[in-house]
């Protein structure tokens, strides 16, 4: 049998999926995204929008595949389980038994009856999910941790992906060494927290340094961590561990004490700036990446005012923003100072071109140097990424997969552009 796997949201996600995909293609089904028997659909909820774009996709693939078996799981179908029993769906899942999708599959294709697995409880084990190769990613994701237990006054993720729980130390570094065997030169840590990563007395700091005795992996990138978890420990990692990628993604979430105080944030700005200060006294270069969300309730002018002072201060390589979307169940769901969507659009409108300005900032201190850039496609042009996660397009070929040496003379379209001046692996 034929399927196929449309994936939304985060790295986690993705991860998931291709789980998903290596399972079924040992058990000897195809994939095929032309005519599948099987579509799967890996859903997100971190946004209204989200919820929306999933479900919608529920419908398109519905309506696409009519004969198809239809199989619908992740932190939408989680979290909203109830509107996805009204859709017709032959195999609703939340976000469990994923490693188990074969059998799933198989016992839905012999009892030829709906199935639904939704299990709400916070305290689950560690869903052990081992991948051998990404085929359509260059660089492997590697998911270490799972659930959350910092319950943000506007996240719904804690309720949806439970309780903090990691990954057997030993089975990471299993996992690890079979994707460099299959010659993975860039490895992704990924969880819901992951730096709240914790096995048998092993923590993140750990972790990254065990990886890093692989001889033939290049680098190790970290998709996000919280500021509260940069520790000593691991600063001193990152001055001694030239594997660590020059990038850190560490959210921030809004540029007041006051609002963050009211999101059930773990810091102060004081504190979140003097940890930047002291990353960027060991790597001067290093980009760091952010999360803000404009908009949350009892957000003023002001204290927007104050996140724009903030992001332009700290000087960030790039801000992912979002527009503050209320989710039941939180605690910002329940407050009355809200803003409305018009002057949360404006305000998004506002960071994003501070974004596009810092941006362009970061990227231009680069005119003129040689970088190392790992190839991630070629086709009409070479498309790659930096150590500092700068996204580099060139005109000549190169294999995807090789760390080539790039001379870089511009700046495009949010691109740096250039010429290969040597092929480095």
């Amino acid at each position: 049998m034929k399927f196929m796997i449309y994936t939304l949201g985060c790295k986690v996600n993705t991860y998931e999926s291709e789980i998903m995909k290596e399972l079924l293609l040992k058990a000897n089904y195809q994939y095929d995204e032309e005519q599948p028997d099987i579509v799967i659909i890996n859903t997100c909820t971190v946004t209204n929008m989200a919820d929306n774009k999933s479900k919608k996709m529920v419908r398109h693939y519905r309506k696409a595949f009519p004969q198809a078996l239809l199989v619908v799981c992740g932190c939408s179908s989680q979290n909203k389980n109830e509107d996805y029993q009204q859709l017709d769906i032959d195999i609703l899942l939340g976000n469990q038994k994923k490693s188990e999708i074969v059998k799933v599959i198989e016992d839905y294709i012999k009892n030829k009856t709906k199935y639904t697995y939704i299990n709400e409880n916070r305290n689950l084990p560690f869903e052990n999910m081992q991948i051998a190769k990404f085929a359509t990613h260059t660089r492997a994701f590697v998911k270490i941790e799972d659930g959350c237990d910092n319950f943000c006054s506007y996240c719904v993720i804690p309720y949806v992906r439970g309780s903090v729980r990691s990954k057997n130390f030993n089975e990471v570094l299993k996992e690890v060494h079979e994707l460099v065997l299959n010659n993975h030169q860039e490895i992704v840590l990924t969880g819901i927290h992951t730096g709240a990563y914790f096995d048998s007395n092993h923590d993140l700091t750990d972790l990254i340094h065990e990886i890093s005795k692989e001889e033939n992996l290049k680098k190790i990138r970290i998709s996000s961590i919280e500021i509260t978890e940069l520790n000593d420990k691991f600063l001193k990692e990152l001055q001694t561990n030239p594997k660590i990628c020059n990038h850190l993604h560490i959210p921030l979430q809004a540029g007041s004490n006051e609002i963050l105080k009211i999101m059930n944030r773990k810091y102060d700005l004081e504190t979140y700036k003097d940890i930047i200060n002291k990353i960027r006294n060991i790597r001067p270069d290093i980009a760091i990446t952010t999360d803000i969300i404009v908009g949350h309730p009892h957000e003023t002018e002001e204290l927007f005012a104050k996140t724009i002072q903030t992001a332009l201060e700290i000087g960030f390589a790039k801000i992912h923003v979002f527009p503050y979307s209320k989710r039941d169940k939180t605690k910002a769901s329940m407050m009355n100072e809200t803003v409305s969507e018009e002057v949360k659009k404006i305000r998004s409108k506002k960071l994003i071109a501070i974004s596009d300005q810092l941006e362009k900032a970061y990227y231009e201190k680069f005119l003129n140097q040689v970088l190392d850039v790992l190839v991630l496609q070629s086709k009409e042009n070479t498309i790659g990424i930096t150590d500092n996660y700068l996204k580099v397009k060139i005109a000549q070929k190169a294999e995807a997969n090789q760390i080539i040496k790039v001379l870089i003379t511009g700046f495009e379209n949010g691109f740096l552009t250039g010429k290969i001046v040597c092929k480095k692996s």
